[in-house]
């Protein structure tokens, strides 16, 4: 029998003090959809002598979309929330996420995951009268991942 994965088993984790030890916490309070947008590269080519094309993935830009309910005392909202208060740019909108794939063996204390840097963008933040108010932002993926696993019991990622 095939069993469906979950949303809730694709887990993100947001590294919150991205200038000292790594301290990570689950983006999901407040945000009911993530999805991950690949974003490829790619190049197309057909040559005189042929009447189809060819295409080559040449690379990809990941980024992750989020929008997400603000709510006071939530670590994700309030890093999230002073990259907005200090309109943070270059190196100070960096931080690393773990993406970990939960629905796989090894857990609780060894899910295949993937860490990697990332800078993020504040989109918006506001809405509409008698409604709580929205942050949204993109997670813009920089560079290779690092594949290694995730311990969701000490929030630890270790490189393979």
């Amino acid at each position: 029998m095939v069993d469906t994965i979950k949303r809730s088993l694709w887990r993100v984790f947001l590294n919150t003090t991205p200038l000292s030890t790594a301290t990570y916490v689950q983006i999901g309070s407040g945000v009911s959809g993530a999805k991950l947008d690949m974003n490829p590269e790619t190049t197309k080519q057909t040559d005189i002598n042929e009447d189809n094309a060819r295409v080559s993935v040449d690379s990809y830009a990941p980024t992750l979309p989020i929008k997400q309910v603000a709510k006071n005392a939530d670590s994700v909202f309030e890093f999230i929330d002073n990259l907005r208060k200090t309109r943070a740019v270059a190196e100070d909108a960096e931080t690393d996420i773990v993406l970990v794939d939960a629905y796989e063996t090894g857990g609780p204390t060894a899910y295949p995951a993937q860490q990697q840097n990332v800078s993020i963008q504040i989109d918006s933040f506001g809405g509409d009268g008698g409604k709580p108010v929205e942050i949204e932002y993109t997670i813009n993926f920089n560079g290779d991942p690092v594949i290694g696993t995730f311990n969701a019991l000490t929030l630890a990622f270790t490189a393979s």
